[in-house]
């Protein structure tokens, strides 16, 4: 199957390491325009270095943004407006793990996990709507499994990522109005290397093998790639039918669970 974005242009955030940085190489393989956001500037900087070796330099920029901040967000915008004219994708992928295990999180930590991974997905949205409206274009976000059951991931991060699956399909309904096809992914347990879950096999890793090998059928992690795959599938015109859907990559974790 062919899958063609050829000048398409693309904004994914929190682009610098993980599940972004692999969609953003995806892109790039597939001729697509990109911009890099994450908060440091250092580091997107050396990506776009990196990147330039395999590809143009025309084919990528790089702003750094605090996606938590909507005034932030509109100078991106108004960055990318500077070298485009517009964009045709966004894929927000900004979003953090960082949370406590309590029952019921202390305020001011459940207010910071539950901004860094919900209302940045809102500013993502509220900011760049209007140039997707232009484009006809896709918005895409980067949900969690632990959003759509209680899996035993921290309260805070699974209701924000609850709320980013809520938003994404109630504004699917109303932005097809606008051309605008809107979907959600969720991922279960990716594994790379300086994440989440390196850092926790290095902690526990017989716990961890069990865990995997208990909860997960296929009994693996998966890897940023397979996650890759999903959104250039979602984001492409083969998917031109398909909106308010939310596509679980998860090895199966949660089958049965709806």
């Amino acid at each position: 199957m062919e899958i063609n974005f050829k000048n398409k242009r693309v904004l994914i955030t929190g682009s610098s390491r993980g599940i972004g940085f692999a969609i953003a190489r995806g892109f790039l393989e597939e001729g697509a325009r990109v911009v890099l956001s994450s908060r440091n500037q250092n580091d997107l900087d050396n990506l776009k270095e990196m990147y330039c070796k395999e590809h143009s330099s025309d084919q990528l920029s790089a702003f750094s943004c605090d996606f938590t901040s909507s005034e932030n967000v509109n100078k991106l915008k108004n960055s990318i407006l500077g070298i485009w004219d517009g964009l045709d994708i966004v894929v927000a992928n900004v979003g953090s793990g960082r949370s406590l295990s309590d029952p019921v999180p202390k305020e001011d930590n459940f207010e910071k996990v539950f901004s860094g991974n919900f209302d940045v997905a809102v500013h993502t949205a509220r900011v760049f709507y209007p140039l997707l409206k232009e484009a006809q274009g896709n918005l895409l976000f980067i949900a969690s499994v632990a959003g759509m059951e209680a899996l035993g991931a921290p309260v805070d991060y699974s209701v924000a990522k609850t709320a980013v699956i809520a938003f994404s399909k109630n504004l699917a309904r109303k932005a097809a109005v606008d051309g605008i096809r809107v979907n959600c992914i969720a991922p279960g347990n990716i594994f790379f290397e300086g994440g989440s879950w390196d850092k926790k096999i290095l902690e526990a890793p017989e716990q961890i093998k069990q865990l995997i090998d208990t909860t997960v059928p296929m009994q693996r992690f998966g890897q940023p790639e397979e996650i890759v795959d999903a959104v250039l599938f979602l984001c492409s015109e083969r998917a031109s039918f398909i909106t308010g859907s939310v596509l679980k990559v998860d090895g199966g974790q949660t089958t049965g669970i709806f």
